[in-house]
């Protein structure tokens, strides 16, 4: 039943995510490429760190935590294998698109966020639904879908961890279920600015080892690296004839690869969009576009180029997608890769665990703002669960899951086009702004006194460095 349901859902959201990350490409006026060179500059401020608050670069990171996982070391293999060397076209295609629904969202939520006495902020869909289109019935349905749905992803993660490594080193489940219950713990119950400080560091970690490697295996082979691409995009327009009847395939799996893996419009990176301190909105739509770039354009690039200069990704089709990158990565560097395979899949979804506990925690903090007790509780929770589902066949919560997510992600984007004006509202100030030759555009909350936002959310200290001008 919910197999089948989910079926129809995925198609339904595949078809309105690209219809909409289209039209928000288009009415924006191409926002993800006219400010591709800013969305840098804006990535090499995001550093700077006022004392107390979230830095937009721990933020991204937070973010590129949650939306680097298993997809991209598995789930581009199964694309490969199931739609051809053209599902990479694809994804390709949704992540640029990808990119505008994401600076919408995300710009979206810094604009309705709402300050917290410990100078943290809080928002996400949940709040600009309530502020700003006044439907508090929605916002409460986001939540609760939006905190199953996390579970769901928690009991994958957490199953992944564990049969991970006890396939690859033979590392016990309960052991590896004993040391994530210890280590989350300890981060959990530190509190956001402890998440984000872990995520901080292990983040850009995890990511330059994954793409070394793959420039790695690159210059290996760099006189096959023209022909990989050529593969690409012949299989995508039918010109190469072993993939030339997988056209519908290659559009399918690529397209849902990207959407999946870079989460635009889903509703769960606006959650940690809107903890960050910056001076514009806008600022952090852009750094979370790059987060979108960073995923999809760089890292499943990266896993794609190693699975097809491998030359032998047709022969493993029936295998799982693990297995197919393994094998590719092996024959690149010999059999330590299959390792470092594991080591990856590990740390990707070890900082998707610490993600979605946030999820879960801002999607509580909506219903009571600041309860300690009830937060304890959900840590304690969160930790029971992640151990339970370390030793589940979860079939079935895999596929409530899906059904969740794709519910979820669809009263987002409602929200989004019902708030787009809003949206438009901050991306003209910013172009105002910088047309007007200042450097650092500031969000000037008089500007927006027509709209619910929190005006203490906006109350920016001195920066002369920064001063605009």
């Amino acid at each position: 039943m919910l197999d089948s349901i989910n079926a129809v859902l995925g198609q339904v959201l595949i078809v309105v995510l690209l219809s909409l990350g289209g039209w928000f490409t288009v009415r924006s006026r191409f926002v993800q490429f006219r400010y591709f060179g800013r969305m840098f500059k804006v990535f090499a401020g995001a550093f700077r760190h006022e004392e107390g608050h979230v830095s937009s670069f721990q933020a991204l990171a937070l973010t590129v935590a949650g939306r680097v996982g298993a997809g991209n070391v598995a789930g581009v293999a199964v694309a490969i294998a199931l739609g051809g060397p053209g599902a990479i076209f694809w994804m390709w295609v949704v992540g640029l698109i990808g990119m505008a629904t994401s600076f919408f969202e995300c710009s979206l939520a810094q604009l309705f966020k709402t300050s917290e006495p410990d100078c943290t902020y809080r928002g996400g869909p949940a709040y600009y639904i309530e502020r700003g289109l006044g439907m508090r019935w929605m916002a409460v349905l986001f939540s609760i879908l939006l905190f199953f749905t996390v579970l769901g992803f928690l009991a994958v993660q957490s199953y992944t961890v564990a049969t991970s490594l006890d396939d690859s080193f033979g590392v016990p489940v309960p052991a590896t279920a004993s040391i994530l219950l210890v280590i989350i713990g300890i981060i959990i119950f530190g509190g956001l600015k402890r998440i984000v400080e872990v995520a901080e560091w292990l983040v850009p970690f995890m990511a330059l080892g994954y793409f070394a490697i793959a420039v790695v295996v690159i210059a290996m082979n760099i006189s096959e690296v023209p022909a990989a691409f050529a593969l690409i995009f012949k299989s995508t327009f039918g010109l190469e004839q072993a993939y030339g009847g997988g056209m519908g395939a290659a559009l399918l799996y690529g397209v849902r690869r990207g959407l999946f893996s870079n989460e635009a419009g889903l509703g769960t990176a606006p959650n940690i969009a809107a903890v960050a301190h910056v001076r514009h909105p806008a600022d952090q739509g852009m750094v979370q576009a790059l987060s979108v770039f960073i995923d999809t354009l760089v890292l499943c690039s990266c896993t794609a180029l190693i699975i097809l200069l491998s030359g032998n990704f047709g022969s493993e089709s029936g295998s799982g997608g693990v297995i197919i990158t393994q094998s590719a990565l092996a024959g690149h560097v010999g059999e330590w890769g299959r390792s470092f395979v594991s080591i990856a899949l590990v740390l990707f979804t070890f900082t998707s665990i610490i993600y979605n506990y946030y999820l879960t925690e801002n999607c509580v903090n909506y219903f009571k703002e600041g309860n300690r007790t009830l937060l304890i509780i959900l840590r304690i929770s969160y930790l029971a669960f992640l151990v339970w589902s370390a030793f589940q066949d979860l079939s079935f919560v895999f596929a409530w899951s899906d059904v969740s997510m794709s519910l979820v992600a669809c009263v987002n984007l409602i929200a989004i086009v019902l708030l787009f004006k809003y949206g438009m509202r901050l991306l003209d100030d910013y172009d105002r702004q910088i047309k007007a030759g200042i450097a650092h555009p500031r969000l000037n909350p008089a500007d927006f006194s027509d709209i619910a936002i929190d005006p203490t959310a906006w109350v920016e200290e001195p920066d002369s460095e920064y001063a605009s001008h």
